[in-house]
């Protein structure tokens, strides 16, 4: 899960820095998030990355563009913000399992 959680806050990252909404969404998606295996991810997400995958490639691609370049393209910017949130709420999820896993375990002492 490491490297899940490491490509979600570096698309994070990248979706918080300056820039259009849409150029921002498809540089994350494609440089860290676009060739993720969903096996790697927490079962609470692979649904939600799933569709985001299928929503980012839903357009036909012009010459000289990608599937996920003419997707973004056709979304308005709240359409793209959205998107954005989701893979937000995403490495939310990540970063919780991964304070749970860090947590020291607590065991009971006796009276002994």
């Amino acid at each position: 899960m490491s490297n899940a959680w490491e490509n979600f806050f570096a698309a994070t990252a990248m979706l918080a820095s300056a820039g259009p909404i849409k150029h921002r969404l498809v540089e994350a998606y494609r440089t860290h998030l676009e060739s993720m295996d969903e096996e790697e991810l927490p079962k609470e997400i692979r649904d939600e990355f799933s569709s985001i995958s299928t929503c980012m490639s839903c357009v036909r691609p012009m010459r000289g563009e990608t599937a996920v370049q003419a997707t973004v393209r056709k979304m308005s910017d709240m359409e793209a913000g959205r998107i954005a949130m989701r893979i937000v709420n995403m490495l939310g999820v990540l970063a919780r399992q991964q304070n749970l896993q860090r947590a020291p375990k607590l065991r009971a002492v006796g009276d002994d």
